[in-house]
């Protein structure tokens, strides 16, 4: 009778517990998911872009890729040093700072006339926006312990589908229907209408988003205590707190190379995706934009199924590996079939799915054994490793399309970066991350 009364006290407290997370994800998860659904959709567009820009303006594939990819050389330089800036004033005020200014800074992108006003614009474009995600990230570390992270941080990181089934039909229905209105093109309609939302919610940040769990009206004060209790029961098994372990252990600088291959996967389907479908024969703008949407609806319910599984069996490393090479496998089958448009499409689906699967799953990693300082620039790090990969990753694409007239050898080679990625992942230990 007694173990009967006690089961059932610690299967209330456990739903207790879950609806408190629950309240918790309801108040943050929509509206940083906007968020970096517009991030997202400011740093991608350009890929859509490039289907008329390049032509009016005269640029090569090397001036796009190099201009795709300066973005992540400003955001590697200053990613560092704007978490550090934000772990003195705070996420809230910072991720409000640099909604803002990324916002004004994507909408000057369609003032672009020469290669070298399209260099500095992305430049200054991945300055404005360099610590955002490692500042949400670090955010959702102070708000969840690590058995709730894997679920929340794939709905967050959502937006990165997201801003593919949304902004490929966006984005293509733009620049058709207001191509020529005030002596603009489509393009440039696109830039200014797209970063319109994140100047918004970059204002709106400031206000809706608490510095802490202790200073949020909206939970009640037997809410917050359970809240505080996980993270410190969480942190204390933690040893790397410090800003030097954080960015200097060896794991730490493992974890950062393992992200730079699979983000090497990224944003070649990010900024080349448009292009590979109209490459396969699809011509008409909206219609590629429509087409673009399939791929990123697949990997929404890929990684929200995978996070959920790995929260659940508390396993990391396989959720993550197996996925980064199922990516790598059907991004070479894409560039098999590269010339039919069905199949390139559903192997691109499949690649898709599996690269952006690998990104919510790689964040469940870094909390795992850093906290404090140590987690807000371990991430920092490894998100700055990553996105040299955002630069390498385009560039060598257009070097490749530019030399040999398709992209189909830089598919290649992103593949064996998921490939390596993935090897990688195994070689970390089951019992520091699979928790």
């Amino acid at each position: 009778m007694m173990t009967d009364i006690a089961t059932d006290a610690l299967h209330l407290e456990s739903e207790r517990r879950l609806d408190v997370y629950k309240k918790v994800t309801w108040r943050l998860i929509p509206f940083l998911l906007v968020c970096y659904l517009c991030s997202y959709l400011d740093r991608i567009n350009v890929g859509f872009a490039k289907l008329e820009m390049l032509s009016e303006l005269q640029f090569s594939e090397t001036v796009y890729g190099l201009g795709a990819g300066l973005f992540f050389v400003g955001y590697v330089i200053f990613e560092i040093p704007s978490n550090m800036v934000m772990m003195r004033v705070g996420a809230r005020i910072w991720i409000a700072r640099i909604m803002v200014t990324w916002g004004i800074l994507s909408a000057a992108t369609m003032l672009v006339q020469t290669p070298t006003q399209f260099y500095i614009v992305r430049f200054l474009l991945g300055v404005a926006e360099a610590g955002f995600i490692p500042a949400i990230l670090y955010y959702l570390t102070i708000w969840y312990p690590s058995d709730q992270r894997g679920r929340v941080t794939a709905l967050f990181l959502a937006g990165i589908p997201l801003a593919g089934v949304i902004g490929g039909p966006l984005s293509g229905w733009i620049m058709k229907m207001f191509h020529g209105h005030f002596g603009w093109s489509g393009w440039q309609w696109m830039f200014f209408i797209e970063a319109v939302p994140t100047v918004l919610f970059g204002v709106m940040a400031f206000f809706y988003l608490d510095r802490s769990v202790h200073e949020a009206k909206w939970l009640t004060p037997e809410e917050k205590a359970t809240i505080e209790k996980d993270l410190a029961n969480e942190n204390k098994s933690k040893e790397l707190t410090s800003i030097r372990a954080g960015l200097t252990h060896p794991t730490v600088l493992l974890l950062s190379g393992i992200y730079f291959f699979f983000t090497m996967g990224l944003y070649g389907v990010s900024f080349w995706l448009p292009s590979i479908i109209r490459a396969a024969g699809v011509s008409d703008v909206l219609q590629v934009g429509m087409l673009t949407a399939i791929p990123y609806a697949g990997a929404l319910v890929a990684m929200y199924l995978i996070g959920r599984s790995s929260d659940a069996r508390k396993e990391r490393r396989w959720h993550l590996a197996v996925p980064a090479a199922v990516g790598g496998i059907a991004l070479i089958f894409s560039a098999i079939y590269d010339t039919d448009v069905v199949m390139a499409l559903i192997f691109l689906t499949v690649a898709t799915a599996g690269i952006i699967t690998c990104i919510p799953q790689f964040y469940t990693l870094p909390p795992a054994i850093l906290a404090g300082a140590a987690a807000a620039m371990g991430l920092a790090l490894a998100n700055s490793v990553g996105s040299v990969a955002g630069f390498v990753s385009p560039f060598l694409l257009g070097w490749v399309k530019d030399a040999t007239g398709s992209t189909n050898a830089g598919v290649i080679v992103l593949a064996v970066a998921l490939f390596i990625g993935a090897a990688l992942v195994l070689t970390l230990s089951p019992r520091k991350f699979n928790r």
